[in-house]
């Protein structure tokens, strides 16, 4: 069989997957508060052909072959590295809803190790224990008036605390207090990643640390500056334009990848079909 299908097959699985991620990015274009996911394909380490043990194959200079004699490389084809996310602030825009919170990134120290700009999440309480974490601010409140996400999670304070009003009808200051009838009731909770890649991007725009750990309250952290916005909402950071290059891209490159699939499939067929009748 021909070595170069495996090439081949690798090429056009690896676009299929950039594929589907370029169409979840393009899908959530007008989700509040998502971040596009970024997907680095990598090539599999070539391999070096030798002759081994055939010293009668003549060369171009009228030689011979020795056992180790090299032939060339061989492309072992590629493979989807890794998918990371994108967690550049996205646009704001107002709702008019009290209970829409935008947060606004504001310095944002650098990881040392990865290089990864830190970020900030609200805090939300997973019914599976632990906290989630999330950059939509589309919260509601429930019936017995306890602020939560459009998934029924619990929005946590600063101290990680349900948070339970009276009404809607609040203020929130751009630190985070939440002030009802001019008394101070709670602080939304903000946690700080500082290298946010390590984290579990789940449904709904969730996120969860991989050993469900919690992530350090983002108030009182060194370099480390944000604020909220009530009545408005931050939209996805996905750059639909770009999304549809990248998108035509990939598909170009795995129907690149399918006439090559093709010929040689057409080159086998000949081996078989005519070849093998002599």
């Amino acid at each position: 069989m021909f070595k170069g299908f495996y090439t081949v097959a690798t090429g056009m699985v690896s676009q299929q997957r950039k594929t589907e991620i370029i169409t979840n990015n393009m899908a959530n274009a007008n989700t509040p508060g998502f971040k596009a996911d970024q997907s680095t394909i990598r090539s599999f380490p070539d391999m070096l052909l030798s002759a081994v043990g055939n010293t009668n194959i003549p060369t171009k200079n009228g030689l011979n072959f020795t056992e180790t004699d090299p032939i060339g490389s061989l492309n072992t084809g590629v493979y989807l590295q890794e998918t990371l996310g994108n967690y550049t602030q996205g646009s704001i825009y107002e709702t008019s809803q009290k209970t829409d919170v935008a947060l606004i990134n504001g310095e944002m120290p650098v990881d040392e190790q990865s290089g990864q700009t830190g970020t900030i999440f609200f805090r939300l309480e997973h019914p599976d224990g632990g906290e989630a974490y999330t950059r939509n601010g589309n919260f509601t409140l429930d019936g017995q008036g306890y602020l939560v996400n459009s998934q029924g999670l619990y929005v946590l304070s600063a101290t990680g605390e349900r948070i339970q009003l009276p009404s809607d009808d609040f203020t929130l200051s751009q630190n985070g207090d939440i002030y009802v009838e001019d008394a101070i009731v709670a602080s939304l909770g903000v946690a700080f990643s500082g290298n946010p890649d390590v984290l579990e991007k789940q449904d709904n725009g969730l996120f969860r640390t991989v050993d469900d750990t919690e992530l350090p309250s983002a108030y009182g952290q060194n370099n480390v500056t944000f604020s909220m916005q009530q009545s408005f909402l931050e939209g996805s950071n996905v750059d639909s334009a770009q999304s549809m290059t990248d998108l035509l891209t990939a598909y170009r490159a795995f129907e690149a990848n399918q006439k090559v699939l093709q010929a040689y499939d057409k080159s086998m067929d000949k081996a078989v079909n005519e070849i093998g009748r002599v």
